[in-house]
């Protein structure tokens, strides 16, 4: 497995003065059923890297969005820490490969459990704050993140794009500020197509298809929500 760690380190951009940190760190509870002698599983790890991941993410978004508010800044910062990003971060790194899993859990899945790979990610941010200390943790949680407007344009918005672009537009131009279209209908009434734009005020900001007014209106959201960025001025 050293090849494997090897890699990783390079991978999340930090290499371990103490090994032992980062096979802590995937050490899954199970294995330690199969390996009654070993050291310990990552679960005390993790809950120091969540406080960690939260200082960090803190941070950069108070730098990066100096205009937001608290709550604004609070539910960005849920979006980039929640459970399901933080396993897809984790598999980027490739941490899926490399976890430690007793024979129970590895034979029903749990090397894709979005659980698993969560806990592992927070694991290994603690492993690399308690062996090269905050700065060290700061780099390489910002080194995967990568561009984190870019990871936040990505999600927001995409399970209710429709909530998210009345949520962002609501605070400067009021609740009646955006209106919804049917521009065209096509096609025969087994496989009907429309086409709605989204407008705010008497400004035309998105449009899209779908095979019903709600999945148009959807794509619209979605359409204006990319033209208006992250901090509309709705000018």
């Amino acid at each position: 497995m050293s090849g494997d760690l090897d890699a990783l380190q390079a991978r999340i951009g930090y290499r371990f003065r103490d090994p032992g940190r980062l096979e802590r760190a995937l050490t899954h509870a199970s294995w330690l059923q199969d390996n009654p002698g070993a050291a310990g599983s990552n679960q005390r790890l993790e809950f120091l890297g969540d406080s960690v991941l939260q200082l960090v993410l803190t941070e950069a978004l108070f730098a990066l969005f100096p205009d937001d508010r608290e709550g604004e800044l609070t539910r960005r910062r849920a979006v980039l820490g929640r459970g399901q990003f933080l396993s897809r971060l984790a598999r980027e790194v490739g941490l899926d490969a490399c976890l430690r899993l007793g024979s129970n859990e590895e034979s029903t899945g749990g090397r894709g459990r979005d659980a698993a790979l969560e806990d592992a990610f927070e694991a290994v941010v603690g492993a690399v704050n308690l062996d090269g200390g905050l700065e060290s943790a700061r780099k390489a949680i910002l080194g995967i993140y990568g561009d984190l407007a870019g990871r936040l344009a990505s999600m927001e918005g995409g399970a209710n794009p429709k909530g998210r672009l009345q949520e962002i537009v609501q605070p400067l131009h009021g609740n009646a500020a955006l209106r919804y279209e049917v521009v065209a209908t096509e096609g025969a009434d087994h496989e009907r197509s429309f086409e709605v734009a989204v407008h705010l005020l008497d400004r035309r900001i998105g449009s899209g298809r779908g095979p019903s007014k709600r999945a148009a209106e959807e794509e619209a959201a979605r359409a204006a929500l990319a033209t208006l960025g992250p901090n509309p001025t709705g000018g």
